[in-house]
């Protein structure tokens, strides 16, 4: 009995230590709430859009210029850097690095991105509540809101379907998710009111365009901007 106790007991260990092998080799994505390790596929403006990071900043908290400098496996800070750190003493530490911010930019004239009425409102419940979901038929024509730039076109990000989001300027983007096909592609340049995808099934199953805007990276109520019809 002795015996198969030590036995059972060294079984446990082993097992133990398995466990605590494994759990160092899994693979971690971000290696705390302050970092996000970059993915394939992953872009600036979806790893910001993910947090609700204004671009412009998280790609000045890391200087990467355009934020076109990013690779899988990169280690992006997702808040501005403070220049100092606990164990440093009193007379080594550095005053917090300033960067310089970057100055608002007035909304661009928006139209409506697609037929419909709006079904669920800002912040409202089904979708993801950052935006609103306006009711169409499926394989209807989605429109750019504003004039811009596609600076996402994908389905990386999870609650959104296939996604587009446009940059207007260094202050306001626009998205258009639950699409049933993509029309455009990163880097094309789009205008006002061109054809940028076709309308797929939204929450419920309905045929639904999810339409956001972000200022400074965070999302306001399309309504304040889209003309009244």
């Amino acid at each position: 009995m002795l015996v198969a106790g030590r036995q059972n007991g060294l079984i446990v260990i082993s097992a133990c230590l398995m466990v605590t092998l494994a759990a160092c080799t899994a693979p971690s994505y971000t290696t705390d709430s302050d970092r996000h390790i970059v993915r394939r596929g992953e872009t600036l403006f979806s790893i910001a859009w993910r947090y609700g990071k204004d671009p412009a900043d998280v790609a000045r908290w890391n200087r990467l210029g355009d934020g076109s400098l990013i690779h899988p496996g990169q280690v992006i800070r997702l808040s501005a850097p403070s220049g100092s750190t606990a164990r440093t003493s009193s007379k080594s530490r550095r005053p917090p690095q300033t960067l310089p911010k970057v100055p608002a930019q007035p909304p661009p004239p928006w139209t409506w991105p697609a037929k419909g009425r709006i079904d669920v409102g800002f912040g409202g419940k089904p979708g993801t509540g950052t935006g609103v979901l306006i009711n169409g038929k499926a394989g209807q024509a989605i429109s750019a809101a504003a004039s811009g730039r596609v600076v996402y076109a994908g389905s990386g990000l999870i609650g959104y379907g296939q996604l587009i989001i446009l940059k207007h300027n260094d202050t306001y983007l626009s998205a258009y998710g639950y699409n049933a096909s993509l029309l455009v592609k990163e880097g094309q340049t789009i205008k006002k009111g061109q054809r940028i995808a076709t309308m797929g099934e939204g929450p419920e199953r309905k045929a639904r365009l999810h339409f956001e805007i972000r200022r400074n990276g965070k999302p306001v109520n399309p309504r304040q901007y889209l003309p009244a019809r």
